[in-house]
């Protein structure tokens, strides 16, 4: 946790993969800030109630499933969300590429959004002002938030202590790395006394965690092949997170048919098989994962996840489902 205090109407908890940090504020609206993992929304839900009461708002700093997987139960519960018009638009339309859920074989439970959000906004949270900062790069929708009395920053995924958000140059192009890096100068220029990551603890040193996030940020800019690598190697070990690890005999298979993959196999200029296989080899021998007992596994800390959750339908069948 950073050596600088949170203010008492603040209650910030941080959680290993696959959920993303939870953020609280108590007062006359009490909000949360990103909802974690579908497969653990019971405890997200219960541990918010514990700490502040029913929930008024769920505020998303962007919608890949680690952050928004208990919106649909506490939107259930009465809880409005709020997240970037960007996302909010495609989530109302029902767009079959929501949450980039499918493409990323990451299941989401179905929600709607109830309060689009534009930079420069000023959300009530709790019993303070927050200004919305629109941080694109991860995801195009990405937000951050500020407190501008406190000098706290919600981050989401843009930096954390130890690294920086994976980019999609397949999806949102080849400038996806210069709107990040951007975004983190931007970011940077408010100079906060407190970073709240969205993974991990966080930074006891602000200037010095966005000087280290600068310079990794610029190197996802300056090696586009390392940028690919990058993300495929995060997203196929949340995979294993979240399924309690793969046959080993089944790994291969289950890579050629991931969209994401075949994806970084053309920007990379191999066939899928050969990514696959790449992927799989540089990984084990990095340690980033293990084979144990017949499965790989992520090495990463994880909490493990009931396979029954992951039973959720994908955003292109949310025409039919109810949500509320």
């Amino acid at each position: 946790m950073s050596e600088q205090p949170l203010p008492s109407w603040v209650t910030w908890q941080q959680r290993p993969f696959p959920d993303a940090n939870l953020l609280l504020m108590h007062g006359q609206r009490p909000a949360l800030v990103d909802s974690g993992f579908v497969g653990h929304a019971e405890q997200t839900a219960a541990w918010a109630r514990a700490h502040a009461g029913d929930i008024d708002l769920v505020v998303n700093t962007h919608w890949h499933s680690d952050h928004v997987g208990g919106n649909a139960l506490l939107q259930a519960r009465g809880a409005g969300i709020a997240a970037g018009a960007l996302e909010a638009e495609a989530i109302a339309r029902r767009d079959p590429g929501c949450c980039v859920a499918e493409y990323l074989d990451q299941p989401v439970a179905p929600y709607t959004v109830d309060v689009p959000l534009d930079d420069g906004q000023v959300l009530r949270l709790g019993d303070a002002d927050w200004e919305v900062v629109s941080a694109p790069g991860h995801t195009p929708g990405h937000l951050a938030l500020w407190q501008p009395d406190e000098r706290l920053l919600v981050a989401g995924d843009a930096l954390s202590d130890y690294d920086v958000g994976w980019v999609n140059r397949a999806l949102d192009g080849p400038e996806a790395a210069t709107t990040a890096l951007d975004s983190l100068k931007r970011m940077a220029d408010l100079t906060p006394r407190v970073i709240l990551p969205a993974h991990g603890p966080s930074p006891a040193d602000t200037a010095a965690a966005f000087a280290t996030a600068l310079r990794r940020a610029q190197r996802l800019v300056d090696d586009p092949d390392g940028a690919v690598w990058y993300g495929a190697r995060r997203i196929f070990a949340f995979a294993l997170m979240i399924r309690d690890g793969i046959p080993a005999g089944q790994v291969e298979p289950y890579l050629h048919a991931r969209a994401w993959l075949a994806d970084a196999a053309r920007l990379l200029g191999r066939t899928r098989e050969v990514l696959a296989a790449e992927l799989i080899d540089t990984m084990l021998r990095s340690g980033a994962i293990v084979l144990r007992e017949g499965r790989l596994h992520a090495a990463a800390e994880h909490t493990p996840v009931a396979p029954e959750s992951l039973r959720v339908p994908y955003p292109r069948a949310w025409q039919t489902t109810e949500t509320r």
